[in-house]
């Protein structure tokens, strides 16, 4: 397939119900949220949903999560070294290429190469698809609960006393996050037509398999996908400029739904943008 010889920019709109799309562990695990209270989602957790989407369908994936990985390695180390051409090479050009074509990931995000104990390489890939966090578009109100643990964690003659948590949601908000796919550095990590083409099904999938107590089946949904192509390896606008086509709006001030958005393309003359629906 050939190298992606065009710039790419796009945007991701999706919901969230009574879910917690992205707990800060720095705040006992509450959904994410700027100091004006608006929702967050970070780019490091929506890259991690890209890279579940793609191990999904096959592609090779060095980093993977551990509970979802589908090989016996403890660390990206070792998965490194599993590959018989990096543990050998000591080229660094060649440890690049190699790693590039190795993982789907490495080629699309990029990744360091720097492991404690060795250092004997060090190799850093920058990968052509970026992604900015996402940001609700209004305010989120945060609904939080009590939880009760009712039976013991070890046998015991006597009833342990019942264990306090905490769970948090989003009640509603609607999210938009926007992405470019640079064709300088895809032409250096050899990222694909077919790649951004996978990368596209990732997102209209985002959600799909990724469900857990804080995220239950449905409570989470991409509505649409918004991708440009542009006609050159710059591209014919900035991605700033692009991003700023797409206008979203609240019906009023209190959402409560996704139809409660209104959404308007502003046409960019030679640009056209494709849209897909969340599946």
């Amino acid at each position: 397939m050939s190298i992606l010889d065009y710039k790419i920019d796009f945007a991701v709109v999706f919901s969230v119900k009574n879910a917690n799309p992205n707990g800060d562990p720095l705040n006992g695990n509450r959904p994410r949220q700027n100091f004006e209270g608006y929702g967050e989602v970070s780019d490091v957790c929506l890259k991690r949903k890209i890279r579940n989407r793609l191990q999904d369908k096959g592609e090779p994936i060095f980093v993977q999560s551990d509970e979802r990985k589908n090989d016996d390695f403890k660390s990206l180390k070792e998965r490194a070294d599993s590959v018989t051409e990096l543990k050998k090479t000591k080229d660094k050009d060649e440890y690049h290429d190699i790693a590039c074509k190795t993982w789907t990931d490495v080629r699309t995000f990029g990744q360091v190469f720097a492991f404690k104990g060795d250092s004997s390489t060090s190799v850093g890939v920058r990968g052509p698809v970026s992604i900015h966090p996402a940001v609700s578009l209004h305010p989120v109100d945060i609904s939080s609960i009590q939880i009760t643990k009712s039976v013991n964690s070890t046998t015991s003659n006597k009833k342990s006393s019942d264990t306090m948590g905490t769970k948090h949601r989003v009640d509603f908000g609607v999210y938009v996050f926007y992405g470019s796919i640079n064709t300088q550095l895809a032409e250096k990590t050899k990222f694909t037509k077919d790649d951004a083409d996978k990368i596209k099904d990732a997102l209209c999938t985002l959600f799909e398999n990724d469900a857990s107590s804080a995220r239950p089946d449905g409570s989470m949904e991409i509505h649409n996908v918004y991708w440009w192509e542009h006609n050159s390896k710059l591209g014919q606008y900035s991605s700033g400029k692009v991003h700023r086509s797409l206008s979203l709006k609240l019906k009023n001030d209190e959402p409560k739904s996704y139809d409660d958005i209104i959404i308007k393309l502003n046409k960019l003359e030679g640009l056209d943008v494709k849209v897909y629906e969340g599946k």
